[in-house]
């Protein structure tokens, strides 16, 4: 319980109606929420506008409102005006939980692609280290009370500062969070200021009506983590790196394979094992020792060495370095899973046609035999993506299995269809098998010596929804029961 004045510390506010003297119970930004003497914060959203629920918030026992344009409650309720109720939520919010962000070492990571891999490795070698390490990401929130699936690759600023809390109550000492364009632009961070802050690479991407009017929208938000944290580390081969750090007002630290970078990716070769891809390199510069990563591809060197140059300002030890990298993993991102010596299988999260692009052109530089790509399109979504990662697929991979993926509300079938009409651009070779079970057992009973199979699209995700209602599947346990019914299968037969 905290007094409304108190929550209301550094905000630009106005005083409708009401007073300050109340004492506050809870804090709310969802009118399902909010109880008796709470403070709602009326945030305008995509869907909704928290300021529509005023009347029925306050017929619950709201003692107070932030809002940015008035609204009709009894006088006895408390109404003030701010700026921005989404800065103003998360001011308040760092209050309410006792600004636990100041309570712990904060690593922020923003970028259009390496994030999640990114925030994974360095939780690994913060961990091996000796350091408790919270996480926030696209993926899941560990917090060391409990581990959240997310919504959103970052998520609404109540919630961070409560996952704060909770890690400080835990005993860690430390958090990596992903910090997304969106949470940028709408102040979903706002409060907290980084002790490092780490910019991976920028592409054209989220750029459209719900996201980023332009890329020069998108390129600001991003930036301003740079001008929100104590240390920046930056890809310095980045071929946006001179619009990246241009205002930056932190310290500033780089990585890459360029000669200018402060960290160094030197010597980098390609591992192929049977049912392995990994790839080595030597790091100089702030740090020099050998690297070994089992997740193949150049984007992994930069996605490693991004984490070794954060680590490096913790005192973690070069040989804490090396193994926790060599055994670090990422559901769902280039994740293999063994299946056989004869062909590599991997899960990855692929799921528009520019990261399928890059995830096959990763791939060919392994000179596979084949590779084989499965993947599906999302329903209720954009078609055009349907087209495009269809035509990236006839062109890229040497086989393409069409399959369905989370098709909600529409017919699997028309989705594949779509899919089909890009394939059919390029002189790809293709099938098209509606189960997802059944197609990753044809994928796996046609695996042909040197192939890479890439199961896309699902990556980290545990669920299928079909006519809007959701299921369970992980393609981690379809494999396993493949393999499993294979065994069956093979013992009951008879010679």
């Amino acid at each position: 319980m905290k007094k409304l004045k108190e929550l209301l510390d550094g905000l630009q506010a106005e005083v409708l109606q009401g007073s300050l003297e109340k004492e506050i119970e809870g804090v709310a930004y969802d009118s399902r929420k909010a109880g008796e003497n709470y403070l709602f914060v009326c945030i305008r959203g995509a869907v909704s506008d928290g300021h529509a629920y005023a009347k029925e918030v306050a017929e619950k026992g709201a003692a107070a409102f932030l809002v940015e344009t008035p609204v009709e409650v009894p006088s006895s309720v408390t109404v003030i005006r701010v700026p921005s109720t989404r800065y103003a939520l998360a001011l308040v919010s760092s209050v309410w939980f006792d600004h636990p962000e100041k309570k712990l070492t904060t690593i922020g990571i923003t970028g259009t692609k390496g994030k999640t891999t990114t925030t994974y490795m360095i939780q690994s070698i913060l961990e091996a280290a000796g350091h408790k390490t919270g996480l926030i990401g696209t993926i899941e929130s560990i917090t060391g009370l409990r581990t959240i699936p997310s919504e959103n690759t970052t998520p609404e600023s109540y919630l961070i500062y409560e996952y704060f809390s909770e890690m400080v109550r835990a005993g860690f000492d430390s958090v990596v969070m992903e910090v997304s364009s969106q949470a940028l632009k709408l102040d979903r961070v706002a409060g907290i200021y980084f002790d490092y802050g780490i910019f991976t690479n920028i592409e054209a991407d989220h750029i459209g009506p719900n996201e980023h009017a332009s890329f020069e929208e998108y390129m600001e938000c991003k930036k301003k983590l740079l001008q929100n944290c104590r240390i920046g580390i930056v890809n310095r081969d980045d071929r946006h790196f001179q619009q990246i750090v241009e205002g930056a007002s932190c310290k500033l630290e780089t990585y890459g394979y360029s000669e200018q970078a402060d960290l160094r990716a030197e010597n980098a070769m390609m591992i192929c094992k049977p049912g392995y891809l990994g790839i080595r390199y030597q790091a100089s510069g702030l740090v020099n020792i050998p690297v070994e990563i089992d997740i193949p591809g150049r984007f992994s060197v930069y996605n490693s060495l991004a984490a070794v140059a954060v680590c490096y300002h913790f005192g973690v030890t070069e040989e804490e370095i090396m193994k926790a990298l060599t055994h670090a993993k990422v559901k769902g991102r280039v994740e293999m899973v063994r299946v056989s010596d004869k062909f590599t299988l991997m899960i990855d999260y692929a799921h528009n046609a520019m990261a399928l692009e890059s995830l096959l052109s990763t791939l060919r530089e392994y000179h596979p035999n084949r590779i084989v790509c499965l993947f599906g399109c999302g329903g209720n979504r954009d078609r055009d993506r349907r087209f495009e990662m269809g035509e990236v697929s006839g062109k890229m991979a040497d086989f393409t299995i069409i399959t369905s993926d989370n098709p909600r509300n529409e017919d699997p079938q028309a989705i594949m269809d779509d899919i089909r009409t890009g394939m059919e651009k390029t002189d790809g070779e293709y099938i098209e098998i509606a189960d997802r079970k059944e197609a990753i057992r044809y994928a796996i009973h046609h695996g042909e010596p040197g192939d890479i199979i890439v199961l896309a699209g699902k990556g980290h995700e545990d669920y299928q929804i079909i006519k809007g209602k959701k299921y369970p599947m992980d393609e981690r346990v379809l494999i396993q029961e493949i393999l499993e019914e294979d065994r069956q299968a093979d013992a009951g037969t008879v010679c």
